[in-house]
């Protein structure tokens, strides 16, 4: 007779957990930031936010320089949403802590 772990029942393993499951919340799983912003309308604040930046920085003046400006904002939106996000909140929670953050960021360059 072969030896067997005594730590195996011989049952088979139960199925993963629906990723749904337990979650009240109408923010799917996995969203890329733009589909965040959109859902929650407020890619055009984060717009403001973007042109603000820009212009402290000399405005336009190369498609490099929009994106070294632009990506640590993108970069520093997506780790407080990370952050802050919690499992059953709701697309208007979302919303205010988007709005708040990026209201916090036009201040700061005021």
């Amino acid at each position: 007779m072969p030896d067997t772990d005594p730590a195996d029942d011989c049952r088979k393993p139960s199925a993963p957990p629906d990723p749904d499951e337990g979650f009240s919340t109408d923010l799917p799983v996995n969203m890329t930031l733009e589909n965040i912003l959109d859902l929650t309308c407020e890619m055009e604040h984060l717009n403001e936010l973007i042109m603000l930046s820009l212009d402290k920085e000399g405005g336009f003046t190369s498609a490099e320089a929009y994106f070294s400006t632009v990506q640590p904002i993108l970069d520093l939106l997506e780790v407080e949403i990370r952050v802050r996000y919690h499992a059953g909140m709701s697309k208007n929670e979302m919303k205010l802590i988007i709005q708040d953050w990026i209201d916090c960021e036009m201040r700061a360059l005021q």
